[in-house]
C-alpha cells in the first residue's frame, strides 16, 4: 500500500496524523504493507527567515485571540499526548520558514523511506517538543545524524540550492491536484484521508482499503 503523505513540519495537526497512521498500521498488522513517502507543502511560504512570534502570527492569519489560541494549543497538547507525542508547552515561540527542511526530506527519500521518515520525527521533535528553529542549518544537520544519515553530506545540501526546484515543483503538483490542507494522505493514487484523524478512523479506512483492494485484483 503506498500512502503519499503532504505535510509541512510547522504543523501539529501533521504530527498527530502521522502518529496516528503509524499506530493505525501497526494495529491493522501484516495486512497492510505500507510505504509511507512525505511529500512537501509549506503552510508559510512566504514567511522571513527570523520567522514569526506565534500568537501574533495565528492571529493574523485566522482572525483569532491569544486566549483561542492557547486553548487551540492546549487541545493539540492533549491530542499528542494520547499517541505519545510531547508538544512543548513554552518553547515553540515562533514560526518559521520550513524550505531548508523540505529540501532535506528530499533528499533523505532519495536514501530511502525509513531514512525520510526518521527525519520526518527527529524534525517534528526538533520543533514541536525542543522549540528549535527547522531553518536553522545546524538544528537540521543534527537532525540528519540523529536519523542516521550522513551529516556532512546534509551540510552541503543545506549551504547549497539542492533540491529547491524539486521541492517547488512537488508543491505546485499537490496544489494542482487540489491539495489545499495538510496532513493529507493519498493512498495507492486514488483514496485520500484529510486531517489528524484518531487511530480508529485511519485503522477502519486502512482494512477498508485493503479489502478493496483485493476484491478488485480477483476481479480483475
Amino acid at each position: 500500500m503506498k500512502i503519499d503523505f503532504i505535510s509541512d513540519i510547522a504543523c501539529p495537526w501533521c504530527v498527530i496524523g502521522l502518529k496516528a497512521l503509524e499506530q493505525a498500521i501497526e494495529r491493522v498488522g501484516p495486512q497492510v504493507q505500507a510505504q509511507i513517502q512525505f511529500h512537501p507543502f509549506e503552510l508559510n511560504p512566504g514567511m522571513a527567515e527570523a520567522g514569526q512570534e506565534i500568537v501574533e502570527h495565528l492571529s493574523q492569519k485566522y482572525g483569532i485571540s491569544a486566549e483561542q489560541v492557547a486553548a487551540n494549543a492546549a487541545n493539540i497538547r492533549a491530542r499528542g499526548a494520547e499517541l505519545g507525542f510531547e508538544f512543548g508547552v513554552s518553547k515553540r515561540s515562533r514560526v518559521y520558514n520550513t524550505r531548508p527542511a523540505h529540501r532535506l526530506l528530499h533528499w533523505a527519500g532519495l536514501q530511502s523511506d525509513e531514512a525520510q521518515r526518521a527525519l520526518k520525527h527527529a524534525l517534528f521533535k526538533a520543533y514541536f517538543t525542543d522549540g528549535h528553529n527547522p531553518g536553522d542549518a545546524a538544528v537540521l544537520e543534527r537532525c540528519a545524524r540523529e536519523a542516521g544519515l550522513d551529516g556532512d553530506e546534509a551540510a552541503q545540501v543545506l549551504v547549497s540550492d539542492r533540491f529547491e526546484s524539486e521541492v517547488v515543483a512537488a508543491e505546485q503538483h499537490w496544489q494542482q491536484n487540489g491539495i489545499s490542507s495538510v496532513p493529507t494522505m493519498i493512498i495507492n493514487d486514488k483514496y485520500m484521508i484529510s486531517g489528524g484523524q484518531p487511530v480508529d478512523h485511519f485503522e477502519r479506512a486502512l482494512r477498508q482499503i485493503a479489502e478493496e483492494e483485493a476484491s478488485a485484483a480477483q476481479a480483475g
